[in-house]
């Protein structure tokens, strides 16, 4: 019993020796960051540069119609500019109605199309998303392969990839739920 009770004793020192000596590896192991330049990875991807192409024309299409509602605007103030002296005071109310109809046609258009929540951006979003997912999956495969820690944007200070293990998010979630102490 006491020979059983000293081996078990002996394997679980070798045992907890072993696992300080990984955990100390571990700790001691360098931290590896990756570079990655995501904008010229997108201009080489052929999916990116038709996605590109599709929002150019798109937004080019916005534009012109912009354009054309703003010379309607222009030809419009034009002639009430130059028979406005001719026009009764009901006549000058309701062409000044029309001019400003035209003018809420012209926001409405731009905010639905060119607004940070119109066509356009929208458009963008079901473009690019794919292509993002597809560039962040292949960074994650590199990083793990390559076994990097973070992966950092070499054109904006954009994190691309970090390992699980380095989020302190719930701890400092927790400090400031608890009143920094």
């Amino acid at each position: 019993m006491k020979k059983l009770f000293g081996v078990s004793v002996l394997v679980l020192a070798l045992f907890l020796t072993v696992n300080q000596s990984k955990a100390q590896k571990e700790k001691e192991k360098p931290i590896k960051i990756g570079i990655v330049d995501v904008e010229m990875i997108v201009k080489e991807l052929p999916e990116a540069v038709d996605a590109d192409k599709k929002l150019q024309d798109l937004a080019q299409g916005y534009r012109d119609s912009l354009l054309s509602i703003e010379k309607k605007f222009s030809a419009r103030m034009e002639q009430y500019n130059k028979q406005k002296t001719m026009m009764t005071a009901d006549q000058q109310k309701k062409e000044e109605e029309s001019l400003q109809q035209i003018q809420l046609e012209y926001q409405r258009y731009q905010q639905d199309k060119l607004g940070a929540q119109g066509e356009l951006a929208q458009t963008r979003e079901k473009l690019l998303a794919p292509i993002r997912e597809k560039v962040r999956s292949a960074i994650k495969s590199i990083a793990g392969k390559e076994d990097m820690n973070f992966v950092l944007d070499k054109a904006s200070p954009m994190l691309l990839f970090a390992e699980d293990k380095y989020d302190i998010t719930f701890s400092v979630l927790d400090l400031i739920k608890r009143g920094m102490k």
